[in-house]
This record gives structure tokens, sequence and C-alpha cells, in this order.
């Protein structure tokens, strides 16, 4: 068996996420190589090559890979497909991207979002918003497969994996990558991050959310959100938590403000340690903490800012 992973990255590291796809892969039990596909990217591919567990790193450098369009992207991972058992990548924004479209062109069903490998061809997911742990076999002779990150540890450092320029395809001229813009922050990536502090519908305003800085500074935490929070207009949409969100399970999440919709349950469920404040004592969300706080939250917050003063 030979598996394709292809890597999330920003031309000069990989992306949170795509070491634990590596791990994914390497469960599958053959030779994993990974796919290196950008603008000015060489960096990233040697950054690839010394992850524990890779074997080749596949780097296609040129213009129209800047920002992993979703038509680019198929074209190229197709023209190389016919050599692989599986093509596996992150469930992220970035593979739910193009990861359909590949599936589609090879006429296979996509497996999303697995959370385990049983076999080559049998994997574990969640569905019904992680209530329901389904058992998918698949009989394609490729499989195409989405990774959720929480559910695998990291690779590590320790490889030596030998590199290799992939000629480009050609450019699908179908769509064209302007630019992106993100949110500025000394704090961590939130999919990253060891220790997450959210707020919800609870905080009230933009301007009461800012309540749970202070917090996060203490904890050295990221900032987090529920889909409420977000569509109300406290924060960004890169905040977001939750089933339309980001997936996260760091070693401590603090819910202040969540209700516990099933949606963002599903986007932090996992987290080692949660910690919930919320002044509804039927609050969905103490069904799942571990620790919980029945108080108004701009009493306790600023209490437990002091305490860890």
């Amino acid at each position: 068996m030979a598996i394709l992973v292809i890597a999330e990255h920003d031309g000069k590291q990989l992306k949170p996420g795509t070491t634990n796809t590596i791990t994914a892969a390497g469960k599958l039990g053959g030779d994993v190589s990974v796919l290196i596909a950008g603008q000015g990217c060489a960096e990233a591919g040697a950054a690839a090559a010394k992850v524990k567990g890779v074997a080749k790193v596949l780097v296609a450098d040129a213009a129209h890979y800047a920002g992993a369009l979703a038509e680019n992207m198929a074209a190229l991972i197709l023209g190389i497909a016919k050599s692989y058992t599986h093509i596996v990548a992150p469930a992220t924004g970035f593979g739910k991207n193009f990861m359909p479209r590949v599936a589609a062109l090879l006429d296979v069903q996509q497996i999303s979002d697995i959370s385990s490998v049983e076999s080559a061809d049998t994997f574990v997911r969640p569905t019904y918003a992680g209530n329901v742990m389904a058992t998918v076999q698949s009989s394609d002779p490729i499989k195409v497969v989405t990774v959720r990150a929480t559910a695998f540890d990291p690779a590590g450092d320790g490889g030596s994996a030998a590199m290799e320029n992939l000629a480009a395809a050609a450019d699908a001229g179908l769509s064209k990558f302007n630019g992106q813009e993100l949110t500025k922050s000394a704090r961590p990536e939130l999919t990253a991050a060891r220790i997450i502090v959210s707020g919800g519908r609870g905080m009230g305003s933009a301007e009461n959310f800012k309540i749970l800085d202070p917090l996060a500074d203490k904890l050295g935490a990221a900032v987090g959100a529920s889909r409420a929070a977000v569509d109300s207009g406290f924060v960004p949409n890169d905040y977001q938590v939750g089933q339309t969100g980001k997936i996260v399970a760091p070693e401590l999440y603090v819910a202040v403000g969540i209700s516990g919709a099933i949606q963002h349950l599903a986007g932090m469920k996992d987290s080692k340690v949660i910690v919930a404040i919320n002044k509804d004592a039927e609050a969905p969300i103490f069904s799942v903490a571990s620790y919980w706080l029945v108080d108004d939250l701009f009493k306790a917050v600023p209490e437990m800012v002091k305490e860890l003063s």
C-alpha cells in the first residue's frame, strides 16, 4: 500500500493538523508520502521531510497553487492518484475545499472526518453531531479520506524523508487567489492551543466579550466562541468552535456563558478537562463538563482572574 497525505502549510511550516493526519496515515500500514503544493513552499517541504513516519515528500511549487484552489489542487492530485491506495488530508477548511472534488473525479466515495482507523479499508467517523460513531468500510480502489485531527496525536520529528520535485499541472484558469487576511493575535492558534477560553451568547455584547481577555491572558489561552456569539457579531467567524466551526480538543476548555447546543458540543467535547460557567443550572453544557459553576459570569470571571493573580 502507498498513502499520500496532502499537507496544509503556510509555505514555511506545516499547519496544525497535518502531523496528526500523518499519524492517522501511518496506521494504514503502508509507505506515507506527503504532498506539499504551493508557491514558494520549499521550506514547508523540508519541514515535512523531518516528520517521523514520512518516506517521501513531493513538492509542487507554482504560482497557481497559492491559496490551494480546489480546481488546481484536484488536477494535481489526480495526476498522481493512481500510484496510491489512499489519499488523505486534514478535515479542515483546507481539506474540505478540494477533497470532495478529488473523490468525484476518481468516481469514489469520500470517507469524511475519520476519528479512528480500524484497518486499511475500515474507518470510524462521527455522525449526528458526534452522538453516533459510524464504522465505514470501503471497497473503492482508492480511498479518499479526511481526518479529524483532534482524534490523533501529532507525529513527532525524527524523519529524514527523500524530497522530490513534482511537475506542476496546468492552471485550470477557473479561479484566482487574490489574497487573504489573518486575524493578528499574540495568543495561540485556536486549533493548536493547550487551553481555550470560549464565550457564548450569554456574554451579551462584543464589549462584554472582552471580559474573557484577562482570563485568557492569565491562562496563556486562545479565545473561542460559540456560533451564537459569532452570529450575534460579538467576535469574528474564525473564533467559532463547533460542528460548523473549528474542532478542538485542548487540555483545558473553559466555556463561559455557553448553553451547550449539540453543534457546539460536537466541536469541543473531546477536550481533556471542561470547565463551564453558566447561570442556568439546566444548561446542556453541564452534561459534558468536568467542573461547573452556576453563577453570573460577570461576577465569576473577574473573581477567577483575581484568584489566578
